[in-house]
């Protein structure tokens, strides 16, 4: 899978800090307190948005592997963080869970990557997690929810759509979209872990004005291709949706989740 625009990354990473769960970082945080040497492995790290968000608010000297198969993004994160000499950075697909680099890791993360993961592929990370007794935080997971303040007719048939969309093959086979959590926490549950789940939501104004027209640019290539609609009638509601950003109270809702999954 290729990896996302870093520019991207940048514009959601305020939104995804603001979005975090505490509960759950204070609940992985104090999991990890009586432990000397904690190990950590960050999987689709991007340009490194989980450390800068953990690093600290978990206890200790942390270690930390970030992993992507984008060397262009590990380039950046590395770039970034090449100061803390507790961070390493592996180039590796994920479509390969058996290989993945887990001896002697006590905490698995990820943010925002396993709505795009085929069940199998979290089926196999569950089988790999047990295997190893390694927690699992997977954090801000789609989950199929937009709300703007301002309505527009087309509003729940937009979403329904990119929906359907966010369960095609995103480079992990058919992709769970906001199934995710929901799926991960039947796999872990049924595999002995202590699971947790907590709502994540971005909730953007007009101080996030850059990432909702990000946003809804992003949204035109997804649904011209499910194509039920025709291509007028989505420009005229991104058009609308647009225009709306600027209006007094306008804001915006996209729904995420959170999960701490913790071996017992």
């Amino acid at each position: 899978m290729s990896g996302f625009d870093k520019d991207w990354l940048g514009l959601r990473g305020p939104a995804d800090r603001a979005a975090r769960h505490d509960g759950l970082v204070d609940d992985l945080a104090r999991y990890l307190s009586d432990m000397k040497d904690t190990r950590i492995l960050d999987i689709g790290c991007g340009t490194g948005s989980t450390w800068r968000a953990l690093n600290d608010r978990l206890p200790g000297a942390v270690h930390w592997g970030l992993l992507d198969h984008d060397p262009l993004l590990l380039e950046e994160a590395e770039r970034r963080i090449s100061a803390n000499g507790r961070v390493g950075f592996c180039r590796h697909d994920l479509n390969d869970i058996n290989t993945l680099p887990l001896k002697g890791v006590d905490v698995v993360t990820a943010s925002a990557l396993f709505d795009l993961c085929s069940e199998r592929l979290c089926e196999a990370m569950a089988d790999r997690l047990a295997s190893t007794l390694c927690g699992l935080y997977a954090a801000l997971n789609y989950n199929g929810i937009m709300h703007w303040s301002i309505p527009h007719a087309l509003d729940e048939q937009i979403v329904d759509l990119f929906n359907q969309h966010q369960r095609t093959d995103k480079g992990f086979g058919p992709a769970l979209g906001p199934d995710a959590t929901a799926c991960l926490a039947r796999l872990l549950t049924t595999r002995g872990f202590s699971v947790r789940i907590e709502e994540s939501p971005w909730r953007m104004d007009a101080g996030s004005t850059a990432l909702q027209v990000a946003l809804l640019n992003g949204l035109r290539q997804p649904l011209l291709e499910i194509s039920e609609l025709s291509e007028a009638t989505i420009e005229g509601w991104l058009g609308y949706r647009l225009w709306a950003i600027g209006e007094p109270d306008s804001s915006c809702m996209v729904g995420h989740t959170d999960l701490l999954a913790l071996p017992v």
